[in-house]
Parts: C-alpha cells; sequence; structure tokens
C-alpha cells in the first residue's frame, strides 16, 4: 500500500475493543502499520490470556478485565461488532470527542488505491448462503473474488493481503453496519427485515436503520425484496450516487427493474435492453439448492448483485449449479421408512423457521432452545395447517408449547424434559413416532442452541447422528 496512508498511523494511538475474531487480526493490521495499539477486553479468560500472549509478544499492550476504560491518550477506538452501542467506553469517547469505527469500517478505509468493489449483502436471514452464492456466480464469471466479512474470513485480511481481487462478496451484520460510517459498496441487498438482537439495538427502528446503512452511497443498484416492505422503505430513505436504481427481487412474475420466477425460470427483467418488454432468462429453479421458497429468494438476490456488476446469465446458471449450500441449513439427512428428515439447525429465530416450515406440507416440527426474547405466536399460527405434530426440547419451549395451544390446538405435542446429550436421539425417537410416511421430520428450533448445545452445528449433528441410528 501506498506509503502516505502507512505514515498515517505512525504512533498513532488506538485502543481495539474486544479480542475475539475481529479484535486480534485489527490489533496485528494497526500494529504492523506503526500504531501504538491498545487492546482492551471485558473477559480474563484462558482463551482471552492465549490471544493477549500473542499479541503481547508483538508488542501490542492489552488489558484484560476491563473493557469500559478509556485508555489515556486514545485518539481512535476500533471495536468488535458484538460490542453494544451503549457500553461505558463509547460514552467515554463521545465525551473526549474520539471516533469509534468496527472492523469493517477500518478495512474500508485500509483499501488500497484501485481496490476491489464490494457487493454487499445484510439481512436477518440468508445472509451467508446468498454471499456464497454471489461469489460463486463471480467466480463462474472469471472473476477474482472471495467471501468474506460476517462468514468467518476477515475483510481485513482480504484488503491487506497479497491476493487481489476483482470484487468481493461481501456478507455485513446490523452491528458491523452500526460501526462502519463512510462504507460506500457498488451495490448492495438487503434480504429482509424481522426482530432479531433487539437487545443490542435497543428497538427495531434502530436495527433496521443500521441494516439500511448497506444502501449509503450505492452507486449502480440497491436490491431489495418486494415481499418485505421495509427493506424498500430503507432504500428510499437512502442517499444514493445519482443513477443508482432500485432492484427489486420476487417468488412471482417480475415487473420491469426486477427478478423474479416465470415458469420454473429464474428472469431477470432488471439488467435487459428495453425491461418494459423484455425479460432474460438466467437460471431454472432447479439451479437452486435447495429449490426451498426463502433459498430461491437468496439465489434471486445474489444473481441481482452479480448482475448489477455485470455478470452475464450464463456465469449466473453456472454459479448456482456449481454451489453447495452450507450444512444444517435445510440439509436433507435421510429418509426412513418414507419419512424425509430434514436439519436446519441453523434455523435459530423465528423468521427463519418460518422460512423452513414453508417449504414443506406435512411437518413434524422438532424446535426449542434459548429464545432470546422471541414470541412464537405469528410462526405458529402460519405454521398450523402443516403440522402433523411437535417435539420440543430447549429451555425456553414452554413459550412454543403456550403457542401451539392457542394456535394449533389440535396438534399432537411431546415436551421433552431432558438437556443431556441423549435428548435429541429421543426427540428424534418421539418424532418418529408422530410422523406418517410422506411427512418431513423437521429440525428447524427457533432458538439458540446454547442452553443444550456448544452452537447450531454440534445441534444439527446430534440430530443428524439420531437419525443414522433410526437408519440403523
Amino acid at each position: 500500500m501506498g506509503s502516505g496512508q502507512v505514515t498515517d498511523w505512525q504512533g498513532k494511538h488506538v485502543t481495539v475493543a474486544g479480542l475475539g475474531v475481529s479484535g486480534v487480526p485489527a490489533a496485528k493490521a494497526l500494529h504492523g502499520l506503526g500504531a501504538k495499539v491498545t487492546v482492551v477486553n471485558d473477559g480474563d479468560d484462558a482463551r482471552a490470556r492465549g490471544q493477549a500472549a500473542e499479541l503481547e509478544a508483538l508488542g501490542v499492550t492489552v488489558r484484560l478485565g476491563d473493557g469500559d476504560t478509556l485508555p489515556d491518550g486514545t485518539e481512535l477506538i476500533v471495536t468488535a461488532p458484538g460490542w453494544k452501542p451503549d457500553k461505558p467506553l463509547f460514552a467515554a469517547a463521545d465525551a473526549a470527542g474520539v471516533p469509534v469505527w468496527g472492523d469493517v469500517e477500518l478495512a474500508w478505509r485500509l483499501r488500497k488505491p484501485g481496490a476491489a468493489d464490494w457487493l454487499a449483502v445484510t439481512g436477518t436471514n440468508g445472509k451467508t448462503t446468498t454471499v456464497q452464492m454471489l461469489a460463486s456466480i463471480l467466480e463462474a464469471a472469471g472473476l477474482r473474488t472471495a467471501a468474506v466479512g460476517n462468514i468467518g474470513v476477515s475483510l481485513l485480511d482480504a484488503v491487506l493481503g497479497d491476493e487481489e481481487y476483482d470484487v468481493l462478496a461481501v456478507e455485513l451484520s446490523s452491528y458491523q453496519l452500526h460501526w462502519a460510517p463512510s462504507l460506500r459498496a457498488h451495490s448492495a441487498a438487503v434480504l429482509n427485515l424481522a426482530p432479531d438482537h433487539l437487545d443490542w439495538h435497543g428497538s427495531m427502528e434502530a436495527y433496521a436503520k443500521d441494516k439500511g446503512r448497506i444502501y449509503e452511497g450505492n452507486r449502480v443498484a440497491c436490491v431489495y425484496n418486494t415481499a418485505d416492505k421495509a427493506t424498500e422503505d430503507l432504500v428510499r430513505e437512502a442517499d444514493v450516487e445519482e443513477g443508482c436504481r432500485a432492484v427489486g427481487f420476487t417468488l412471482g412474475t417480475p415487473g420491469p427493474s426486477q427478478l423474479g420466477v416465470v415458469e420454473g425460470l429464474l428472469v431477470d427483467r432488471a439488467f435487459v435492453e428495453n425491461r418494459q418488454k423484455n425479460a432474460q432468462e438466467l437460471a431454472e429453479v432447479a439451479d437452486v439448492k435447495p429449490a426451498a421458497p426463502h433459498n430461491i429468494a437468496n439465489a434471486l438476490a445474489a444473481a441481482a448483485l452479480a448482475r448489477a456488476y455485470g455478470v452475464p446469465a450464463s456465469a449466473v446458471r453456472e454459479g448456482l449449479r456449481n454451489f453447495t449450500p452450507d450444512a444444517h441449513r435445510i440439509a436433507h439427512v435421510a429418509d426412513v421408512d418414507g419419512v424425509a428428515y430434514v436439519d436446519d439447525s441453523k434455523a435459530t429465530n423465528t423468521h427463519a423457521a418460518q422460512a423452513s416450515l414453508a417449504a414443506y406440507d406435512s411437518v413434524v416440527w422438532i424446535a426449542g432452545g434459548l429464545a432470546k426474547g422471541a414470541t412464537f405466536d405469528e410462526l405458529v399460527a402460519g405454521a398450523a395447517q402443516r403440522l402433523r405434530g411437535a417435539v420440543l426440547i430447549g429451555r425456553d419451549r414452554a413459550l412454543i408449547r403456550e403457542a401451539l395451544a392457542r394456535h394449533a390446538p389440535e396438534v399432537p405435542v411431546v415436551d421433552l424434559e431432558r438437556t443431556d446429550t441423549g435428548a435429541m436421539l429421543q426427540a428424534v425417537q418421539e418424532a418418529r413416532r408422530l410422523a406418517r410416511p410422506g411427512d418431513t421430520v423437521l429440525l428447524a428450533p427457533a432458538c439458540a442452541s446454547m442452553d443444550m448445545f456448544a452452537n447450531y452445528n454440534k445441534r444439527g449433528d446430534a440430530f443428524a447422528q439420531a437419525v443414522r441410528e433410526l437408519g440403523a
């Protein structure tokens, strides 16, 4: 990178808030640029001490067990995205006139001259899948790209590394967007908006406003979901560059400036000559895996961003065909005695579970865990006609049981108190007892997993293992 940018950091006092996935790369990057870096962290556990030792060996100061006090002389804070805006550290920074950036803001500001464009994706659900589909489509077009951001690959590594990219497919959470005021994407999509992380943002309005930041300064397209008016409202409120267009995606027939579905085909009426009359076939619905409604919506959003970047229709088809979804996202585990067993452990909130349940006609539903303040009436009322039965697990299962009693009183419910490692096997056995040939036993918990499992992956693995034992 140009020497001019490096000298800006020489001797600058920067405080990095939080070790974690983003904090360590941020501290290393800033230290490498010549900044005087102090890391502050609330926790003082074995993992934090290990990370601290690694950074201290480089010459970075680390303060464990006190994330609230502003270190003397701080000129900038770079925060981990999960740190809540109401923390005392940020109040102190505000009082001292010290700016606060997130790791995404830092990455954006450290880009080299002529660096890759960003195609950005946010939304309550579907972000990771959409970004991976987008990267697959861009690769099929022969572009140098990577899926980065909230997806596990650090944006800082992508921006500062030796590899040169044409364009990046960037997944951004509402937390990351909150702390990224100067980010300006080439084009961006908000997939959907449902109540989530309200404990962090404080209100649905604040959550939506942070999501909407992704559209600020877009150059070519603001992609929104026609079935979710809130996403269109965010486009309307955004301050974009002259000539930037609103492009909708729909599971129905698309109008002009939209992508949608016609007779089993994904079609584009946004990035074509004479969009009043013409449509371009992009792919078949069958090219999308799995072809559940919400996943077709993900594919259309990815296609819209790729087309905004000028990718040909043939690359959209090839990219979708080449794409394999991550584990625990509507993953078909096995068929046993004419019943399909599907693992959607990633459905950790009601909005994701709603999309999952909508993909099947007759379901024995395995649900429950940590509700994170969610309510279940709307979810259960909407899915009641599809439910053959329900098996409830986890700490907050009573909330789902009560919603079932109110909105689906005729659906048989098995309530499992067990929380030991054998609980999932029993849940699957109870589900098998309720299921009939042609049904789907669906793990779509609508809750977080940490009451019983380390994470949603472990919960999905336990389900798959239990299904395999049935089959044996």
